[in-house]
């Protein structure tokens, strides 16, 4: 509890228990709680893989703060390598625009806005830059129709807010480098927890 050292006492007694070389002590005990709290974290990211047909290629990855704190990761660590396209045409983008423009205030940052209830030109998106969107608009339920405006040999990243588009519909994933999603929109859990969906591009 603390300790680089009593964590590897932990670890080295949850060892011993399951061969069978000393008796469990409580440490050992509290040592395997955690390993079956990660056996449990693994298998629900083999079946979110599975349910979502996610490829083998790509990495999937619990994080705390439902989907904001996921997609807040992916702005603070993946932008600011080259210029941004970041759509918006219902609340939660325009705080994503709020998050690259007031907080990040990444350069070369490019706005493409609708109204409220209308989408964005997509025609206008530049691949050579990344590229910030939402799939379904969460207050205004309007979504992009599919992946095709994504084009092929793009030189900049996607990344994509899916938390009220996955589990309800087919997502492209070899268009989609970043994404990510809460699954207390679609399924109605909890909002503690976020995933993330990281591309070979990415990687």
């Amino acid at each position: 509890k603390g300790s680089a050292a009593n964590h590897n006492y932990v670890i080295k007694n949850v060892i011993d228990g399951i061969k069978g070389r000393t008796s469990p002590t409580t440490n050992a005990l509290e040592g395997l709680k955690v390993v079956e709290i990660i056996e449990r974290i693994y298998k629900v990211i083999s079946l979110i893989r599975e349910t979502l047909n996610i490829p083998s290629s790509y990495q999937i990855g619990i994080v705390p703060a439902s989907d904001t704190g996921a997609i807040e990761m992916l702005l603070w660590n993946l932008l600011g390598e080259r210029p941004v396209d970041v759509l918006a045409w219902e609340s939660f983008g325009n705080d994503w625009v709020k998050d690259i423009v007031n907080q990040l205030k990444i350069e070369n940052t490019r706005v493409i806005k609708a109204e409220y209830g209308e989408i964005v030109d997509l025609n206008k998106v530049n691949f050579d830059n990344d590229i910030v969107f939402t799939w379904n608009g969460t207050t205004s339920g309007v979504c992009v129709q599919d992946a095709e405006w994504i084009k092929d040999g793009k030189k900049g990243l996607t990344i994509c807010d899916a938390t009220s588009a996955v589990f309800s519909m087919d997502l492209p994933w070899n268009k989609l480098d970043a994404t990510t999603f809460s699954w207390q929109k679609v399924l109605g859990g909890e909002a503690q927890h976020g995933v993330i969906v990281l591309s070979p591009n990415v990687l």
